[in-house]
């Protein structure tokens, strides 16, 4: 499978919903869904009651972030609603990780775990072979529009060594500051999935077909050379 984009819906425009959701059924690899409380991280975006509106415009698997103190409040609104991935942060799982790894994975869902800019690589050795997809934020979470930061690429080579060295096959995705700056630095790290918003799609034209059109000319020109 080629290069797969996962645009983030908090970066989309609400009022033009079913259009943009229409328009992007055919290209998009996933939505990512951010769902924030207003406590893990100061800002409130999604929720399951936009997943369950989503489900009915889609087949595209819905890609669920919780950015939440207590995702097990959480995972099963997200299954109800017709998540078909959902990831939390590791820190955020009070001491039962494999627990909800396993809730979801048992619902039929795929499950990752979230990895903020200073979270070592390593730390998801002991369950690592439970993840469908592991993300790495090259941003702190929460807000869109910070600025990249480079040295998380070495957390995606080193997530990849270590998916080779244990036989696994998770998915690895990066999220944040995803644009035409920095497509060929992420490409070059190897990862399988590019979170894309605000700058790297949305912004770029106000129909959102031709949005994904310069996108895609944009990342295979950056990404020419390696």
């Amino acid at each position: 499978m080629g290069t797969r984009f996962n645009p983030s819906l908090m970066c989309m425009d609400l009022t033009r919903f079913r259009e943009q959701i229409t328009a992007m059924n055919s290209r998009a690899a996933y939505y990512h869904v951010d769902i924030m409380d207003g406590s893990y991280v100061k800002n409130i975006t999604l929720s399951p009651f936009f997943i369950e509106n989503l489900r009915k415009l889609t087949d595209v698997p819905i890609d669920v972030h919780l950015m939440v103190n207590h995702p097990e409040d959480i995972i099963p609104m997200c299954i109800a609603a017709g998540a078909d991935v959902i990831s939390f942060h590791p820190e955020t799982a009070n001491n039962k990780i494999f627990r909800l790894l396993n809730e979801i994975k048992d619902a039929g869902c795929q499950c990752g775990v979230v990895l903020n800019p200073a979270t070592p690589a390593d730390s998801i050795r002991e369950y690592a072979h439970l993840l469908d997809k592991v993300t790495v934020m090259s941003v702190d979470p929460g807000f869109a529009g910070q600025k990249f930061i480079p040295q998380t690429l070495n957390k995606i080579r080193q997530l990849i060594a270590m998916r080779e060295e244990l036989g696994l096959n998770f998915l690895t995705e990066i999220d944040g500051s995803c644009n035409a700056k920095t497509f060929k630095e992420i490409a070059a790290s190897g990862v399988d999935v590019f979170i894309v918003g605000t700058s790297g799609l949305f912004n770029l034209a106000d129909d959102v077909s031709e949005a994904w059109d310069i996108m895609e000319e944009t990342f295979k020109r950056e990404t020419a050379s390696l």
